[in-house]
């Protein structure tokens, strides 16, 4: 299974349609979105292209295919205008492998605040706008960065699950991070 992680688009409409590229670029089954769809919130600058309606006119199209969680800029008035569900605080994911994902924003659970999490378990967020990929104690932390308002001088970015190797990659095409869980 190959799937494509996205966070934090901030309602930016030309971050959604490059989202949207790499992603049926990379051959991806799903497209695991996680969190902070429309809304910049009062403390992000209003990102490049921000049209909250073409992004969700981007996305519905795609909705048998997504899968999403809640982030701290979203909001009930926002589910009301897609057409999958995004309101949820996480996704569990059984992998082939055993390996559960735990997909979250990053705002409620994180790499300091989660549930217990067995050996070699995945948590995803998003949240920070900071790409990660590591291990930590006795599970994988993976953070694909933002599409639209990225952190700390990084690259516009987002995050590859194929077979054991996890990768955030920039939408020009760089490699931030690699972590392999063979």
């Amino acid at each position: 299974m190959k799937l494509f992680f996205a966070s934090d688009i901030h309602g930016s409409v030309i971050a959604t349609e490059k989202m949207l590229a790499a992603f049926e670029e990379s051959g991806a089954s799903h497209l695991v979105l996680l969190g902070d769809l429309l809304n910049h919130g009062p403390r992000n600058a209003l990102p490049e292209g921000y049209d909250p309606m073409g992004v969700v006119a981007l996305l519905n199209p795609l909705a048998s295919r997504i899968l999403a969680v809640r982030g701290n800029c979203d909001s009930d008035v926002d589910q009301m205008l897609f057409e999958f569900p995004m309101m949820a605080d996480y996704h569990t994911v059984l992998l082939e492998s055993g390996r559960r994902l735990f997909l979250t924003h990053g705002h409620l659970y994180n790499k300091d605040k989660h549930p217990a999490l067995n050996e070699g378990d995945i948590l995803v967020c998003g949240h920070t706008h900071i790409a990660v990929a590591e291990y930590r104690e006795s599970f994988y932390c993976f953070n694909p960065g933002s599409v639209a308002i990225p952190r700390n001088d990084q690259e516009t970015s987002y995050g590859i699950l194929d077979r054991d190797v996890l990768k955030v990659i920039s939408f020009e095409g760089h490699l931030i991070k690699q972590l392999s869980f063979s």
